[in-house]
């Protein structure tokens, strides 16, 4: 929760100083939002995968079955895994299926990615009003419990996280931007990627499981191997760049309502969630 709270406020003091409304925060990435889903849509984010990099994903409609097993099951949209779940076979899906909530969210059903090990890149770039540089940062999830394929966030006691940034040289920090760069133009991302080894990432052998471009929290900054200077230092300088970035929204950019109709979708994913628990 302090990460949290010093992190907007240290975002609010920078929009202060270069004179930007910190509530355009909430149109950095408004481009991909989608206007009649009232979301930032996983499908959408897909379409922007390269195929390479891009795990099978599909609807479900309840007319369609996985062609192996375990798949994950997951909101169209969500945060820090909320209703995401693995299934194992055919009859489990079949149960999640007949507990949903007509009215709630629709679910996708997305392959398991082969990859043994899950890193999160969070990545800002940099901003054309005074040519800065961009903030990138990343760390791997990890998890010490015995299960296998464990649906990793915060919300799982056995989750836990590490920075490997003393493992990356400023020439693989720039490989692996220049790797994300073919996905989007986001504003603010984190993008979390399965790969064998941190190697492989680099040479782009990984698949994206997911990209968050909706108040996306730094993983690093729950990394223990860090220390809290540290940590203050990069929420300074990462919310200074995202502060410029903010300013660097155009003028005549449409503004759209994301703020509330979220508010609106994470109320309707979050009970719809209690009653497929229930």
């Amino acid at each position: 929760m302090l990460t949290r709270i010093l992190l907007v406020l240290s975002y609010i003091l920078w929009c202060c100083r270069f004179l930007v409304a910190p509530w355009k925060y909430f149109q950095l990435n408004a481009n991909y939002f989608n206007q009649h889903r009232h979301i930032f849509s996983k499908l959408d984010m897909d379409s922007l995968i390269p195929e390479q990099w891009r795990l099978q994903q599909f609807i479900d409609q309840g007319d369609i079955a996985p062609e192996q097993f375990p798949v994950f099951l997951k909101p169209e949209w969500g945060q820090n895994s909320q209703g995401v779940c693995r299934i194992d076979s055919i009859e489990q899906l079949q149960q999640h299926r007949a507990k949903r909530n007509p009215k709630g969210p629709r679910y996708l059903i997305q392959a398991a990615a082969k990859g043994k090990r899950e890193f999160e890149v969070f990545y800002i770039p940099g901003a054309s009003t005074n040519n800065s540089s961009a903030i990138i940062s990343v760390s791997e999830t990890c998890n010490n419990s015995d299960e296998d394929m464990p649906v990793n966030g915060i919300n799982n006691n056995h989750t836990y996280y590490r920075s490997c940034m003393p493992e990356l040289s400023i020439q693989k920090i720039h490989k692996i931007e220049q790797l994300l760069s073919n996905i989007g133009s986001f504003k603010i991302a984190r993008y979390c990627a399965r790969a064998d080894s941190l190697d492989a990432l680099l040479a782009g052998n990984f698949s994206i499981v997911e990209i968050n471009i909706y108040v996306p929290m730094p993983l690093i900054l729950l990394t223990k191997d860090m220390s809290f200077s540290s940590k203050f230092k990069f929420i300074v300088s990462s919310m200074k760049q995202l502060a410029l970035v903010t300013k660097d929204i155009p003028a005549n950019q449409v503004v759209k309502p994301i703020f509330f109709q979220k508010l609106h979708s994470a109320r309707l994913l979050k009970s719809s969630t209690k009653n497929e628990l229930s």
